[in-house]
């Protein structure tokens, strides 16, 4: 039986990967943006307050533009490290360099106020602006492609310095009769063979390596199930770095160690 490997404070990396799928962000009284319910564990002395709290007024107005997201975020503030993680899913970091970069809202789970976060035009996506850090889970490990391209949209992550994608629908799901009942019905879906995002331009596509969505939840609450506040039985009240320069042509996926 191998030995597990104990960490503590010392030992625990800064700003890297744990392993595959939880990610240390060490703070030095400093301040990120973080997910609610993406935070795992935490040393030293860190404060979390929501997006809105009059202290940080001129962070917000400076590095969040996104008031649809506002309730699912707050500031993470103090010293020490701090543990992220999203339901056992690859996690990674990467550094934006002057560049531009759009991603599903539910796969970002931080990033440094260097950063502005946007509201995207396109639905279910946010922009991120700037240079600096960000920290972002997938269904598996992300694949970086360069367009023209046409992707799968359960298999899309985002886009960075190209434009907006448009939907591609194959002629024999406009044309077949399985389109036609499934445009008047909504039954069945559509399969990426039908339907795709499709890319043009220069610029990078990041793609999971699966055709899962990540499986969304209400970021910040406390799960419903036994052994944890609040849930059945629970006794409580309910309560080196790759780099990402301005073209993004040499986009890598950050390995955990």
């Amino acid at each position: 039986m191998n030995t597990p490997v104990v960490l503590d404070p010392m030992t625990l990396p800064s700003d890297d990967n744990v392993n595959s799928y939880t990610f240390c962000v060490e703070l030095k009284g400093s301040r990120w943006f973080l997910q609610k319910g993406k935070m795992i564990a935490y040393y030293g002395q860190i404060s979390f307050d929501g997006i809105g709290h009059g202290r940080f007024e001129r962070l917000v107005r400076t590095s969040f533009h996104s008031p649809l997201h506002a309730s699912d975020w707050v500031v993470a503030e103090g010293s020490g490290k701090m543990l992220l993680a999203d339901r056992a899913f690859d996690v990674n970091s990467f550094d934006l360099d002057d560049g531009n970069l759009t991603i599903r809202s539910g796969n970002l789970l931080a990033y440094e106020p260097s950063l502005a976060l946007k509201q995207s035009i396109v639905p279910g996506f946010v922009t991120l602006i700037g240079t600096g850090k960000f920290v972002a889970a997938s269904n598996g490990p992300v694949v970086f492609m360069e367009p023209p391209l046409r992707v799968d949209p359960q298999a899309l992550v985002g886009w960075a310095d190209c434009p907006s994608p448009c939907h591609h629908y194959d002629h024999g799901y406009m044309t077949g009769v399985m389109g036609g009942i499934r445009s008047l019905t909504g039954i069945g879906g559509t399969s990426g063979e039908e339907h795709q995002f499709e890319f043009v331009g220069a610029g990078t596509v990041l793609m999971q390596s699966s055709e899962a969505l990540m499986a969304e939840q209400a970021t910040g609450l406390v799960p419903n199930e036994p052994g944890v506040p609040g849930g059945p039985g629970g006794g409580g009240q309910h309560g080196s770095t790759p780099r990402m320069p301005g073209q993004l042509g040499d986009l890598q996926r950050r390995f955990g160690l």
